[in-house]
């Protein structure tokens, strides 16, 4: 394994919301003398060797992905981080690693070094005819950054981007590293265990743990994803009267009387943006629909404000400028216009839908999930403390996304509509955020946060969301470390959430 040091003492993610004081920030690469295995093999004892040091000198770990989120979750205060995105390495995996009994197609498994993108993934899968099940709307993140998060798309039919992952393997001390899967769902022969020179554990409680756990498992080195046939997204975006017919299909997914482009069909993707300064107008309804891949499709291309047809608020918010509270209205509406542009027809697949990898200023993002029977409840509220709260510079959109496997998977609901609040970055932004998590907990509604987005939590608050499933997670986590691991992998955040605990 090749290790650079670069000497950095501060780390800013990317949106560039805080700047982290760290050890050091070492970019970590597979050592290209050797060919892949082996030279995933090499990497691996480099992280153990990375995992002694850090032991022997008390200094916190962490494993950095694409430094996507909002929150300090990736960060290791006065602690060392490990830029993995140069650990990009695939596999594909032959039928004598695959159990015979694995019920899924072995020619549609792809596993991926924890450093790929998920736009590289859906650019190397491409030739191969196959696609990604769903992303996020931004593609930036890395494969292990977004499911250790539980990055979300809105494929309500199918899930979030941990959900198509079968199998992970993690590195959890100097000498222990483990290939984990379910044992309900067990995919890979002794032949890989032998390959990876790694131990087998199939535990679903412990892979549901694993799959979000925001580092606090280990280093996820690698991941086997299941993907599917390359498709074809039919995409649009129209404004439509936000009126009981709209609110019907947001509580209840139910589109057999819809009104949308392709009357009653089942889309793939459902999102409504809505504007609260020009409601009246109607709501951004998105709907998109799969379609066979054919080669003779015209390619999608941005508007003229660079916003591509599957892009989200956070990809153009970031425009915004503090205004005012009078002029809030003005200055919203006159981005919007740019911005959200109705469209018919546009074709891509999900990589090209959904490719974002760059931001355009500065925002503040909160994202919580509820059940779909409180969405139209929650935004007559949100509409209203608006007014007595607001103004928000900003946009509220509601995406609906299957429910997770993942103990703390916060797509925690049978259908979760995640309503996302994109706005300038502010304090009276935070304000805002702070006074719709109180709304919520005052009105007694159900609610998961999205753990890389803002968020005030604690373990009371986590216990209420997920139930036994925090226990769980907490168990699962003391289960596979060891005491030295444990430490080695703890950071502030994860004491203020509660999930430090050792048993």
């Amino acid at each position: 394994m090749k290790i650079i040091k670069t000497g950095r003492n501060e780390w800013e993610n990317k949106h560039e919301t805080f700047t982290e004081q760290i050890k050091d920030l070492y970019v970590i690469a597979n050592d290209n003398t050797l060919d892949a295995l082996d030279g995933y093999n090499d990497t691996t004892k480099g992280f153990q060797s990375l995992i002694q040091d850090a032991i022997n000198t008390g200094t916190p770990l962490r494993s950095l992905g694409a430094g996507w989120s909002w929150t300090r979750i990736a960060t290791a205060d006065g602690g060392l981080m490990l830029d993995t995105k140069q650990l990009n390495t695939t596999l594909t995996l032959s039928a004598e690693s695959i159990l015979p009994t694995y019920t899924g197609d072995i020619k549609k498994l792809l596993f991926a070094q924890c450093g790929n993108g998920v736009w590289e993934l859906s650019r190397e899968l491409r030739p191969q005819k196959l696609s990604l099940k769903t992303s996020g709307a931004s593609n930036g993140q890395t494969i292990a950054g977004a499911m250790s998060t539980g990055a979300h798309g809105s494929a309500f039919d199918f899930g979030a981007v941990q959900d198509f992952v079968v199998g992970m393997h993690v590195i959890v001390s100097p000498d222990k590293h483990y290939w984990l899967e379910r044992k309900s769902y067990p995919v890979v022969t002794d032949s890989l265990i032998e390959k990876l020179q790694t131990e087998l554990k199939q535990d679903d409680d412990l892979f549901n743990a694993a799959l979000v756990s925001f580092g606090a498992f280990g280093i996820i080195h690698g991941v086997l994803i299941e993907t599917e046939d390359l498709f074809l997204l039919e995409c649009y975006l129209r404004r439509m009267p936000y009126d009981d017919s709209l609110k019907h299909i947001m509580q209840t997914l139910d589109f057999s009387n819809a009104n949308l482009p392709n009357g009653n069909e089942r889309p793939y993707h459902f999102q409504v943006s809505i504007n609260p300064y020009d409601l009246d107008n109607g709501a951004y309804v998105y709907s998109f629909y799969k379609r066979p891949f054919l080669e003779d499709y015209p390619r999608p291309v941005p508007n003229d404000a660079g916003i591509g047809p599957g892009d989200d608020a956070a990809c153009f918010v970031g425009k915004l400028t503090q205004a005012i509270p009078g002029l809030v209205h003005i200055v919203v509406n006159k981005l919007l216009a740019g911005a959200l542009k109705p469209f018919d027809k546009v074709f891509g697949t999900l990589g090209e839908i959904f490719d974002n990898t760059t931001l355009q200023g500065k925002l503040l993002s909160a994202a919580i999930g509820i059940s779909i029977e409180d969405v139209n409840r929650v935004i007559d509220l949100l509409l209203e403390l608006n007014i007595t709260k607001g103004p928000f510079a900003g946009l509220f959109a509601f995406r609906f996304v299957k429910k997770t496997q993942a103990l703390l998977g916060f797509t925690h609901y049978d259908h979760t509509c995640v309503f996302e609040l994109d706005g300038v970055f502010s304090d009276d932004t935070l304000n805002f955020f702070r006074e719709v998590w109180k709304m919520l907990d005052d009105e007694n509604i159900p609610h998961t946060m999205h753990w890389g987005k803002m968020n005030e939590l604690d373990f009371s608050k986590i216990k209420k969301m997920y139930g036994a499933n925090a226990d769980k997670w907490i168990e699962a986590r003391n289960n596979l470390l060891d005491a030295d691991s444990l430490k080695a992998f703890s950071y502030p955040l994860l004491s203020q959430w509660g999930l430090d605990k050792i048993l």
